[in-house]
């Protein structure tokens, strides 16, 4: 998969994306799970994170050259449910202060947790870098009404060895939520963003 990747060059990083197949699972009756893991390493660098910060938190973010927005910035928004789901598209994730977590749903409504994007909590203790990073190896898997699942866990310049650590430690967390954990796996493929589905299982 990574020789193939790297015969056909691409003007951009291909993720590599764990596909997974589901059977003898209801959508309708069984429960629809959902959780995250955190992989061993990042598997998409070029995630965007934006940070909801108290004073603090954004001369933090400025320094360190991550994208943020004051208190000020949201409530300019209004609530306004265009320039809220504008604002979901343009990052992968967020992070908010604690002063600024439980005024979210009062200053943007219900948007980004619509979106799937409800920001995870940065506290005043937490080191930014390492919580941004943090936020960038995790990996969430929720069912919806398909059986098939999605998720990157690599990009093409990591080792074939750190490639195969990351879907290890996501396969056997998926394996865990289901209800009959292997017995509801179906297939597992693997893909390059631009390359064919290889499958492992």
């Amino acid at each position: 998969m990574l020789k193939e990747s790297n015969d056909k060059k691409r003007k951009f990083r291909e993720t590599v994306e764990l596909q997974i197949g589901l059977k003898q699972y209801d959508p309708q009756k069984d429960k629809r799970f959902s959780g995250s893991v955190k992989l061993p390493k990042i598997p998409r660098p070029n995630m965007t994170v934006c940070i909801l910060g108290d004073a603090v938190h954004c001369e933090q973010a400025e320094k360190l050259s991550i994208p943020f927005m004051t208190v000020e910035d949201l409530k300019k928004m209004n609530k306004n449910k265009k320039l809220v789901k504008k604002m979901a598209q343009k990052y992968n994730a967020f992070l908010a202060s604690d002063a600024l977590i439980k005024q979210i749903p009062r200053l943007l409504g219900p948007g980004l947790n619509k979106a799937g994007k409800f920001p995870t909590l940065l506290a005043a203790s937490e080191k930014m870098d390492d919580k941004v990073n943090e936020l960038k190896q995790t990996v969430k898997f929720q069912l919806k009404k398909a059986l098939c699942l999605g998720v990157a866990v690599g990009h093409v310049e990591l080792t074939e060895q750190e490639i195969f650590a990351n879907i290890t430690v996501a396969v056997n967390f998926l394996v865990s939520l289901l209800k009959k954990n292997w017995q509801n796996v179906k297939s597992l493929n693997i893909k390059t963003s631009m390359g064919h589905p290889h499958r492992v299982y």
